[in-house]
Formats: C-alpha cells, structure tokens, sequence
C-alpha cells in the first residue's frame, strides 16, 4: 500500500503521540504553577509533600515517554501494525480503568466525564483510522 493509504492513521497517530508528549513539560514546572492549576481546577489545595510532587512528575513523565513511542510507530505503520492494535485496545482498558478510579476517588463531575472516556475514545478512534487504510 502506498503512504498515501496510511495517511488518516499516521495524522492521528502523530496528534495524539504530540499530545501526550507536551505532558513532558509538567515535569518541570514549578510547583507554585501546579498549585495553581490544581485550585483552578476546583481540586482545593495542592498538598506539599515529596509523594505529591513524585507522583504528578513522574506521571507526567510516563505520559510524554508514552507520547514520543506513538510518534516513533506512526513512522512506520506497517511495521508496528500489531503494536499499534495492542495499543489502541490497552486505551480503551486504561479509559474503563482511569473512570472507575475517577469515580471510586470522586473526581469532579467534567474531570470524570472526559479523562476516562476520553482515553477510550483514543483507542477507538486510532482502530477507526486503522481500519479505515486497511491495516
């Protein structure tokens, strides 16, 4: 198949590999920023321990690691055909997960309706465009 077939899964792909790579910069914001957010959030304060800052770095971390292996496999489709399904199903799962920790923890009501939802409708729209150019 010519690159040209590939095209709808390589944009979505690079789209959401950037998107999740940009979570890199939250590694080294400053804490006061954090602290910020997580009020406008609506989350109330921050909490000032090692765990806290440990947990929002290194989660962020993952995110931007995960983001840069969907870039490097939108590179080579064809190759990474099977990884790319894998990944696409594990959205899906981690969505159903990440909404009943929502739910269980009690998020707000627009943090739950659109993280884990969100996260699975990542996997369904990378397996659409998939099979949209016939991989």
């Amino acid at each position: 198949m010519a690159l040209n077939s590939h095209r709808p899964l390589v944009v979505v792909l690079r789209c959401l590999g950037t998107l999740d790579f940009l979570a890199i910069l939250a590694v080294l914001l400053p804490q006061s920023w954090m602290a910020s957010a997580h009020a406008a959030l609506g989350l109330g304060a921050l909490p000032d321990a090692p765990i806290v800052g440990y947990l929002t770095r290194s989660a962020s971390a993952l995110y931007g690691l995960h983001g840069a292996m969907i870039l490097f496999v939108s590179f080579d489709v064809r190759r990474y055909e099977r990884l790319i399904t894998f990944l696409a199903i594990a959205a899906l799962i981690h969505g159903a997960v990440m909404l009943a920790i929502d739910l269980v923890v009690g998020m707000p009501w627009f943090w739950t309706l659109f993280e884990g939802p969100g996260f699975a409708m990542t996997g369904i729209v990378v397996l659409m465009a998939k099979r949209h150019t016939g991989l």
